[in-house]
């Protein structure tokens, strides 16, 4: 099989996705932004081609792209896997006649007010949510609902861009924020009170073949805009349990009404005094390497499963449940440069064996700000066969460690 794959080198767990392909026994032509010089021996070791393209998200420049590999040999697949490329990639692909994710359904995974009716219609418990391009549009919608809002970019992923507003000076803050008052395309909707966690899954011609369910704690708009809060993301190995049926069926409903057919898959939800509801899905792994936190906890190679479906239409291990595994960001107390670490050594003595890994930038390094993500600091990953003590280490690393900051 010869697959075309979109963008190799950034960011660089792409290229375990290169790798995984290449393992399978794909021919892989990547189309990326770097001069081939820049990707290094051993991602050019992996690849049967390389087109460059000023921008992966001009549907013209990777459009003739995918023609000029299209004039020299047969293309099977066209592959994307983060969320900006997932839109331009389809229509692409649908342009060429490739396989693949349709144009309509990477739409709907990316606009944010077409994804929640096209799943109210199917039965999808949805925030109430609409679509706006100007301010009085959003505040039709506030004085219909109420508060508190959520404003976001139509085309948004996770809390990028994301605002929440309790009151109309707040709206009003916000709307010039989003652009919503210059004519930019917004989502708003319904805040939703509960807790978050997203369910993730790699799919075969819309059959669910590998299922995670991982927690947020606390939810993501609150630790991306609270830098005394070291958040988490917690994978259970309770995935099996009754208490998740309702998660898994919604996932599995959603997959199917919005026509995702063989992809990686990743869905937020809430659960809270109004029971579970959908917040959106793109049709893609989830960010933050969290494919390595799935991994570890079940014995597998998530990259592998995903070229295995790719390639051959079907994967061949099953999932362990070993391991509950985790996450914790770990932020400086102030922005500047890195000064040193506190408490490292006393949650190295104690919890050394459930380290996976660790992410610690050296003195001196400068810091980034909080809402840069997970990852943007120091970092840990810890695993524990038992979800509830694993959380009780976790949130023991959240109140010892201490990055400093000068």
């Amino acid at each position: 099989m010869h697959v075309l794959f979109v963008e190799p080198a950034f960011p660089m767990n792409q290229r375990e996705f290169v790798r995984a392909l290449s393992a399978t026994g794909a021919r892989v032509t990547a189309i990326g932004e770097s001069s081939v010089e820049a990707l290094g021996s051993e991602l050019k070791s992996r690849l049967h081609g390389y087109e460059r393209v000023p921008s992966v998200t001009n549907e013209g420049a990777l459009r003739d792209a995918v023609e000029r590999v299209q004039a020299r040999e047969w293309v099977d697949r066209l592959e994307s896997t983060v969320e900006a490329h997932t839109l331009p990639v389809a229509h692409v692909r649908e342009a060429c006649s490739i396989p693949g994710i349709s144009a309509k359904t990477a739409f709907l995974c990316r606009d944010k007010p077409a994804m929640k009716e096209a799943l109210r219609e199917a039965g999808v418990p949805c925030a109430q949510s609409t679509g706006a391009s100007s301010a009085d549009e959003v505040r039709a919608f506030a004085n219909d609902v109420g508060y508190p809002l959520i404003l976001k970019p139509r085309d948004s992923a996770g809390a990028s861009g994301t605002y929440r507003v309790d009151d109309d000076e707040g709206l009003e803050r916000a709307m010039k924020e989003c652009g919503v008052d210059r004519g930019a395309p917004t989502a708003v909707e319904e805040f939703v009170e509960g807790h978050e966690g997203f369910y993730d899954t790699i799919s075969v011609e819309g059959t669910v073949v590998h299922e995670f369910v991982s927690h947020y704690y606390p939810g993501v708009l609150e630790a991306m805009r609270t830098r005394w809060i070291s958040p988490q993301i917690v994978a259970t190995n309770r995935v099996d349990a009754p208490e998740y049926d309702e998660v898994k069926e919604m996932g599995k409903k959603v997959i199917d009404a919005l026509g995702i057919t063989t992809s990686a898959t990743h869905m937020e939800w809430f659960f809270g005094p109004k029971g579970l509801r959908f917040s959106e899905i793109g049709c893609r792994p989830p960010g933050v390497r969290v494919w390595d936190l799935y991994g570890a906890g079940n014995d597998m190679n998530l990259y592998d499963e995903w070229s295995k479906a790719i390639v051959h239409g079907a994967t061949d291990v099953r999932c362990s449940r070993r391991l509950a595994t985790g996450m914790i960001a770990l932020r400086p107390d102030g922005d500047g440069q890195i000064a040193g670490y506190e408490g490292l050594d006393e949650i190295g003595r104690k919890y050394g064996d459930s380290i996976i890994d660790r992410h610690l930038p050296p003195p001196g390094s400068p810091t980034a700000p909080v809402e840069g993500g997970y990852m943007a600091n120091a970092w840990m990953r810890l695993a524990h066969p038992d979800y509830d003590e694993l959380r009780r280490i976790m949130d023991e690393v959240g109140e010892t460690v201490r990055v400093r900051a000068h």
